[in-house]
């Protein structure tokens, strides 16, 4: 079969020219030969198996080549995909520290529907995970100096590559035989802050025996510095809601809200150095002398404008301290004619340091010091003697709460070590002269050492604050912990603490996890099976078996600590699967039907876990000419549930809620009788009310062993047009719809409190059993929360893929607009209620509009690129919050996003190629007041205009 030259030379183009970040969706992933008499390729795409000839994908598929992921100033190549339209950034270097032992991951989600749904292949082979108790790959423990090109497709693929594809596959295509020397230097520094990046790779290959083998090895290393919240202008200043004094009740004019978004805003009954409610709200001086916490005019309870307010930013990291090493190798020896065995190996260790908040006291009870402690201040003294009650009686006190962020005794910092190693070896070829095959083992294995220093003991801190004064020397009061070391510690003042009783309060605590994985497969595919009367048929199948081990050791010195309480996850499960898929061609060489093909997949697998699940896909391939194709697809995949979600044990956290039966909350529907009702059913007196749920209440989460398998369903439709009358000219457009159910989800710690009070059957139900209240205060001390299949998720959208690429100017240009346009992204908390719902789209993180447009141009040695990038403005609210709230906060949105990057290189006749370029250009700001380091501004760029040179060397 043959293509005629204006196909080849947009395969060519879209494949190889490499618009930025990425390439006409639909063409082939070899390029083609220039000519028209030349022979196409036999090709494998992702979603299908079956080797092809001159076969356009049948699946929707984004190819970026892989010097186009190191285009820019990245350093790591995950920052470059999370980039992508159809990639949500759940897990950048800027935002995996917000989970304990994520820090430096970066992780990959399709869709935004979870990183856990989202496949990451190598060469279409499976890849230990770098989380414990998941299957999520650190994208960045794969080699980018060896990468050809990167395979996304979105959809259901599970029947082709197994488990997890729920929401598609990101498929990392290595480079086959390498020959020669590749050395390459990266240097990049910000503009505005010390934050610099540095990467360095090297590359060698060579054939041996006479061309019959092949060897090469690769070595890589990238680093960051830590750049913090205080480093940048435009990052320092706290932001916070303050309550719109001013607005009139029941108006819902948007104008007039019920919060205002405030600079220099915060906390002001908290402090670095001690604040007390004492006569009103005082603070220390570092000689431990009082003064008056200003709270100014515009006051909201704890909060303040303008005021002697606790800038939180000071403890926010925009950026991780990040250092990595990828040393790979790999050989292939052609055995004969028809036999290729190959091996491969790699070890990388990756090290991220991530910094946060220090312990602290917001009315904990714990930090309670006594009259006569050893080291306050007389003037407190007398305050305290001369307390009066609420009706102006003496009422002296012998305790004094103080609430205090315990900077001076050291930031809480987490040290995360990732070492990942794995082993590939496989025989492939052909048999039975018409099938190709490959049989394979692999192991992988990532082990993670994670330090975390300044961990406060809560009895050393105890002993150590409750101080008395013995012939004028401070001492710890109980004499049991004198004898065993107490050092007395002084908290009146910032920077009072001692290092002695820094050092006896703090500890460092060691947690490790290992996570194992095992995979033997094989496959046998022949691309002529038998002969149709419209063409050859095309058949694969194969058998896998995987077994996944994780397994979470906590470390014994963590318990009674200010660090969360963790659980020791402990699983495994193994899978047995066999596969087959067939492409039949129906008709061909007929009026508007050129070659109509059908494609079919099944996959059978028996997992230790869930028992036996079945999964399958079918599409259409429908060329009309050639220049229009039109292809559709419909799968049902399914994700088992992985090891955490069913092994995880019971571990502390921590939930930002509010208390329902609270007086504030209690009326907050537009029926409040059951509510009162079952309040009341509790115990919980009329006009309860208290502040303590303005902090996080303690809770518990854990896995689930009764967990069934999510289950998926994928439908896509699209068409690629590639006109003759504008040759280089290709457009693909693609609608694509997932809804997921049975979905692995935990009920919110709120709908678990309002489900439990609001429920019309009483209090005697499956919610008020998750909560535990204090039988006296009556407040909630304790939410249970554990995983269950009780989520659906939906979501829909049309993919475009413009490329036009043309000489002009005695040069070649190349264009590329990649875009997404996302219909819907529902998620449905509890599935058996589907009109209760919450619509994400065109919220933040599920911008209705991104694109990547990108610009380049070549002449002679000189390279120039542009490309810009364009978020759409979302709101900060769904429509469900905002039809109980039209009007909550002045800051109701993200407004549109552009950001570019260009980049100029020289490539010299010696081999050397010079490269500099600018990130951010034009220095676009994050939205206002935002740090981007959340999920809901982490799609925005946190350093500000980067620059970067890079020098390279081939021969």
């Amino acid at each position: 079969m043959q293509v005629n030259s204006q196909l080849a030379n947009a395969i060519r183009v879209a494949l190889i020219g490499g618009a930025a970040l990425s390439a006409a969706t639909t063409f082939n992933t070899f390029a083609a030969e220039d000519t028209a008499a030349a022979p196409v390729e036999r090709i494998s795409v992702t979603g299908s198996r079956i080797i092809r000839e001159g076969a356009v994908a049948p699946t929707p598929v984004t190819v970026i080549t892989g010097d186009e992921l190191l285009s820019t100033g990245v350093t790591n190549i995950g920052e470059a995909l999370n980039q992508l339209p159809a990639l949500g950034n759940t897990y950048s270097l800027a935002n995996s520290g917000r989970f304990i032992g994520t820090s430096g991951l970066n992780l990959l989600d399709l869709r935004s529907m979870g990183t856990a749904r989202t496949l990451v292949l190598v060469d279409g082979k499976r890849h230990v995970s770098s989380s414990a108790g998941t299957s999520s790959v650190d994208v960045n423990t794969i080699p980018s100096v060896w990468i050809e090109r990167v395979e996304v497709i979105t959809g259901g693929a599970s029947a082709i590559y197994g488990a997890d594809a729920v929401t598609g596959v990101v498929n990392f295509i290595l480079k086959k035989d390498i020959n020669g020397l590749d050395v390459s230097a990266t240097k990049g520094w910000a503009d505005d802050s010390g934050h610099n990046k540095d990467r360095f790779s090297l590359s060698y290959g060579t054939d041996f025996a006479q061309g019959d083998g092949n060897v090469a090895f690769a070595v890589e290393y990238s680093a960051q510095e830590q750049l913090r919240a205080f480093d940048r202008d435009q990052t320092s200043t706290s932001f916070s809601s303050l309550a719109n004094k001013n607005r009139p009740t029941d108006n819902n004019d948007p104008s007039d809200p019920d919060k205002i978004w405030t600079p220099n805003a915060g906390h002001y009954t908290i402090s670095n150095a001690g604040t007390f409610n004492l006569d009103g709200w005082k603070s220390f001086n570092p000689d431990g002398s009082l003064r008056d916490v200003y709270s100014g005019q515009n006051v909201d309870g704890i909060r303040c404008a303008n005021c002697d307010v606790t800038n939180l930013n000071q403890f926010v990291e925009l950026q991780p301290e990040f250092e990595r090493y990828n040393i790979n190798f790999k050989a292939n020896y052609q055995l004969n004619d028809n036999h290729n065995v190959y091996f491969e190996a790699k070890y990388v260790n990756s090290q991220s340091t991530d910094e946060g908040q220090p312990a602290f006291f917001f009315g904990n009870p714990v930090n309670n010091i006594k009259i006569d402690n050893a080291f306050i201040n007389p003037e407190l003294v007398a305050l305290m003697k001369a307390n009066k009650d609420s009706d102006g009686n003496a009422a002296p006190l012998d305790t004094l709460n103080i609430r205090r962020f315990m900077t001076d005794l050291g930031a809480r910092i987490e040290d995360d070590t990732r070492e990942t190693q794995r082993y590939v070896v496989g025989l492939e070829g052909i048999v039975f002269q018409d099938w190709d095959y490959d049989a394979y083992a692999i192991y992988g294995q990532t082990d993670l050492e994670r330090v975390n220093k300044n961990n406060l003991i809560y009895d050393n801190y105890t002993n150590a604050l409750d101080s008395v004064l013995e012939n004028g020397v401070a001492v710890c009061r109980d004499q049991a912990a004198r004898d065993a070391g107490c050092v007395p510690v002084n908290i009146f003042g910032f920077g009072a603490p001692s290092q002695d009783a820094i050092n006896y309060i703090n500890t460092t605590s060691t947690g490790t996890s290992v996570i194992k994985q095992t995979v033997l497969g094989g496959s046998l595919t022949n691309s002529s099976l038998f002969e149709l009367p419209a063409g050859y048929a095309g058949f694969s199948t194969g058998v896998e078996y995987r077994k996944e081990e994780s397994e979470i050791f906590e470390p014994s010195n963590a318990a009674g600590t200010f660090f969360n309480a963790l659980g020791e996850d402990k699983g495994d499960f193994d899978v047995s699967e066999v596969f087959a898929e067939i492409t039949l061609p129906l008709l061909a060489d007929l009026p508007m039907m050129r070659q109509l093909d059908l494609d079919l997949a099944i996959r059978f697998a028996d997992y230790s876990t869930i028992g036996n699940a079945t999964t399958w896909k079918t599409g259409l391939s429908w060329e009309v000419d050639d220049q229009l194709r039109v292809r559709t697809t419909y799968s049902e995949a399914m994700r088992a549930p992985n090891i955490s979600e069913l092994y995880g044990a019971e571990s502390q956290t921590f939930f930002s809620v509010n208390d329902s039966c609270r007086a504030k909350y209690l009326n907050d529907l537009e029926d409040p009788t059951q509510r009162q009702t079952n309040c009341a059913a509790l115990g919980i007196p009329a006009g309860f009310d208290a502040d303590y749920d303005d902090k996080t209440l303690e809770g518990l989460s854990g896995g689930n062993r009764e967990l069934k398998a999510e289950e998926s369903k994928s439908f896509t439709l699209g068409i690629v047009y590639q006109p003759d009358f504008i040759d280089g000219l290709s457009i693909t457009t693609d609608y694509w719809n997932i809804e997921i159910e049975n979905a692995i989800s935990a009920v919110g710690a709120q709908d678990i409190i309002d489900r439990c009070v609001d429920s019309k059957t009483g209090v005697n139900n499956e919610y008020c059993s998750l909560i535990t209240r204090d039988p006296a205060s009556h407040e909630i001390t304790q939410i249970r929360q554990f995983s269950l299949n009780i989520a659906s998720l939906e979501a829909a959208g049309i993919d475009f893929d413009i490329g036009y690429n043309f000489e002009a100017f005695s040069g070649d240009v190349r264009t590329n607009l990649i875009a997404t346009r996302l219909l819907k992204r529902k998620d449905f908390s509890f599935q058996d209620e589907p009109d209760t719902f919450e619509e994400l789209a065109g919220t933040a993180g599920y911008a209705k509009w991104q694109a990547n447009w990108s610009l380049g141009y070549s002449i002679d040695s000189w390279d120039i690129s542009w490309r810009t990038r364009f978020v759409e403005g979302v709101s900060l609210y769904t429509d469900k919050e905002l039809a109980l709230n039209a009007n909550p906060n002045s800051n109701m949105e993200f407004g549109d996003y552009f950001i570019s990057d260009m980049a100029v290189a020289y490539n010299f006749n010696s081999g050397i190629t010079l490269k500099f370029g600018i990130d951010n250009v034009f220095n676009r700001d994050l939205p206002y007041g935002y740090t981007g380091t959340d999920t809901t501004s982490s799609a925005y760029d946190n350093v500000g205009r980067f620059f970067h040179t890079t020098a390279s060397y081939k021969f």
